[in-house]
């Protein structure tokens, strides 16, 4: 089988060098062509690392993009680059910087005897931050299951076969949020235990805020279950201020609700239009090996 591996990148040359060499030494074990897409997402700091004892990946290549779109957007335009411009059977994107540990890839390869035409998510088990941002992702998945009745555990260290790439493409969700609309096109999924890893080199990127915008990129993914379990709470909410009961400790729900309300109001239109037309910021396409 034919297997590329999308990695996005922004100004972490260094991460992305230690993570070819780690995955380098995984593939040998398994009797597949493995491909690289490295998707610059037009960093600041120039490309200087030498990519060294690479030599078990058929091509990389490294492909630059003209304007700074963020990673989930970087992963969309890449699939699609992939979908139109190359043979393939799996697509595997994952984080450049080692919290996606390549020794998980056996273990997705090993599942495709199992789900041959699934889409293979790698499920958080243990994760390796703080006891704050922890707890802040536990509060995002229960505001995210609270609005939308879906639990998503996965990021985009996932296995997805080429039929999953291609309704990918064509689902609007995909340019905000990749797990997002991974879940909603997609509600037959295997899953393996993912461990998130340690960074190679500096301080995780995903802050407070970020997880934040993450949360409510996946809930605004799915808008029918977020405007009928939203008409529920209000009507608990009338509830209980006609049997005269406190009703403080709702009012959180009504906060999120109303920022759920402003992601509403991103066009669906211009999510696919940017899709479609995202090979069109690529500037430069590099074959390295």
């Amino acid at each position: 089988m034919k297997i590329k591996i999308l990695i996005p990148v922004y100004n972490d040359w260094q991460s992305v060098a230690k993570l070819l060499e780690n995955i380098n030494l995984e593939v040998p074990k398994l009797d597949h062509e493995f491909s690289v897409i490295i998707i610059n997402d037009n960093s600041t700091e120039a490309f200087t690392q030498n990519f060294q004892n690479i030599d078990n990946f058929n091509s990389i290549k490294i492909i630059d993009m003209k304007i700074n779109k963020g990673h989930a957007r970087c992963n969309a335009a890449g699939l699609k680059y992939i979908f139109e411009k190359e043979d393939f059977d799996y697509v595997i994107p994952m984080d450049g910087d080692g919290e996606d540990r390549p020794e998980e890839i056996l273990e997705f390869i090993d599942n495709l005897k199992y789900n041959l035409n699934k889409p293979i998510v790698g499920e958080r088990i243990k994760r390796s931050e703080g006891f704050f941002f922890k707890f802040c992702y536990m509060t995002h998945k229960l505001i995210t299951y609270t609005f939308t009745g879906q639990s998503i555990k996965f990021g985009n260290y996932t296995c997805l076969p080429k039929s999953i790439v291609e309704k990918m493409i064509k689902e609007k969700a995909t340019w905000s949020s990749f797990s997002g609309s991974l879940a909603k096109i997609s509600k037959d999924r295997a899953v393996i235990p993912s461990i998130r890893g340690n960074r190679y080199f500096g301080p995780t990127k995903m802050s407070f805020k970020n997880l934040i915008i993450h949360s409510l990129s996946i809930i605004a993914v799915f808008k029918l279950n977020v405007l009928v379990r939203s008409i529920l709470f209000i009507l608990v909410y009338m509830f209980l201020i006609y049997q005269n009961i406190t009703i403080i400790m709702l009012t959180p729900i009504f906060l999120v609700f109303a920022l759920l309300v402003s992601t509403f109001k991103v066009s669906e239109r211009e999510n696919l239009d940017e899709l479609n037309n995202s090979l069109s910021n690529i500037s430069n396409i590099n074959k390295i090996k």
